[in-house]
């Protein structure tokens, strides 16, 4: 694990951490144009339905665990941090992400533009225009937080990781991925305090809106959304009318919240063709 120079603004909230300092866990495969790959909530950096192999025939993807997940489960960073640390471990790439991952994407182009070079956002969101709505999601994110990893109570008393995912991945957003897709056994790897610890500080209610800052994104970006999931299909739309002629948006028939682990293929085939390969 590298180390980071200390950020020059940190996150600050109620259960903000120091500054973070440690690099994240990152695995490296293939040769080509960059990749960079970060992934959603309670998943890792080898959560990609396979479209990461297939993608590393002819690119070189940088996976990486994001702070509190896999590898960096003992990361601690809001989501700020987490894009300083994302661009610090990948470089100079095209950017994809996504839902969580997505955020932190974003984040990172809207902070660091220099090195995304390409951005593509899985359904993704610039953030909730309501202070209400995202102060209702900083609650309910730390009550899941709270059973995972209690307050001031031993671990033990929580939520086990397994009961947790299980849990998790019975909400209909995630419908019609199968168990083969679903990196179930990876995403054991990750702990209750690391879920917990992304939940409090990188959850949805803590991004600030980037709306009125995405007119500026010079990079190409690409936008795919599936087509069963309403919500994201909504924000997508959004995103890629507010960025401009240098957005393209896609909806995968058939697909919901995660159509790269539910149409691998056909969402490797876009990033490879937004990307740029020697394969077409």
């Amino acid at each position: 694990m590298s180390s980071a120079p200390p950020p020059s603004s940190p996150d600050r909230g109620p259960h903000s951490p120091p500054p973070a300092t440690d690099g994240l866990n990152v695995e490296r495969t293939g040769s080509g144009p960059r990749l960079v790959l970060a992934h959603g909530f309670t998943q890792t950096g080898r959560v990609w339905g396979g479209m990461d192999l297939d993608l590393a025939t002819d690119h070189e993807v940088v996976a990486v665990d994001l702070p509190g997940h896999g590898g960096s489960a003992e990361v601690v960073a809001g989501l700020a941090d987490g894009a300083r640390l994302l661009v610090e471990a990948g470089g100079e790439a095209t950017y994809v992400g996504y839902s969580m991952g997505a955020r932190h994407c974003l984040q990172a182009a809207v902070a660091q533009p220099g090195p995304v070079e390409r951005l593509v956002l899985i359904s993704g969101t610039a953030g909730t225009d309501s202070a209400v709505e995202r102060r209702a999601r900083v609650l309910s994110d730390e009550a899941l937080a709270d059973e995972l990893d209690p307050p001031g109570g031993p671990a033990p008393t929580g939520e086990t990781v397994e009961v947790f995912l299980r849990r998790w991945l019975a909400n209909p957003l995630f419908a019609g991925i199968s168990p083969e897709a679903d990196g179930f056994d990876e995403r054991l790897r990750n702990t209750a305090a690391g879920l917990a610890a992304s939940l409090r500080l990188a959850g949805t209610g803590t991004q600030q809106p980037l709306w009125d800052r995405l007119g500026r994104l010079e990079m190409p970006v690409l936008i795919i959304t599936g087509e069963r999931d309403d919500k994201f299909t909504a924000l997508g739309r959004r995103m890629a009318e507010a960025i401009g002629a240098n957005a393209t948006h896609v909806v995968i028939a058939e697909a919901g919240h995660a159509p790269h682990l539910q149409r691998p293929g056909q969402v490797g085939a876009l990033i490879r063709r937004h990307a740029g390969a020697g394969r077409r």
